[in-house]
């Protein structure tokens, strides 16, 4: 079992920038495969970033890919996304989710890949 926790969300002008972290608590965090979705009203749950147990593979969708980093550090048990550039479309809510027992090389792009996910944190992007 793994606790998360985002935080980080807000409201900024296009062009702006936002860092979210989510802090994980319980198991051993570099156990786990962990990912950045965002959900946007009406929408289904969108695959952001996703960045390896080690921290060296990481992968995007090609909507946020050069303004978004997302990076992990395993010995304070916490996983980050950098958002620069943004844009109103990058609105929605973002969750950090967790999975555990993937294959080394694995990019889990969909939800139903993660085991336990965070409450959100609202991101708004005003033009």
């Amino acid at each position: 079992q793994v606790q998360l926790v985002e935080t980080g969300g807000g409201l900024v002008q296009a062009g702006g920038s936002l860092r979210l972290s989510c802090a994980a608590s319980g198991r051993t965090f570099s156990d786990y495969t962990m990912g950045w979705f965002r959900q946007a009203p009406g929408k289904e749950r969108e695959f952001v970033a996703t960045v390896s147990r080690s921290g060296i593979m990481t992968y995007y969708v090609d909507s946020v890919k050069g303004r978004f980093t997302i990076s992990r550090d395993n010995n304070k048990n916490m996983v980050y996304l950098q958002m620069n550039s943004l844009k109103p479309e990058d609105t929605a809510v973002y969750y950090c989710g967790a999975a555990v027992g993937l294959r080394v090389g694995a990019r889990p792009t969909q939800p139903t890949d993660y085991d336990y996910w965070g409450q959100g944190t609202q991101v708004t992007v005003s033009s």
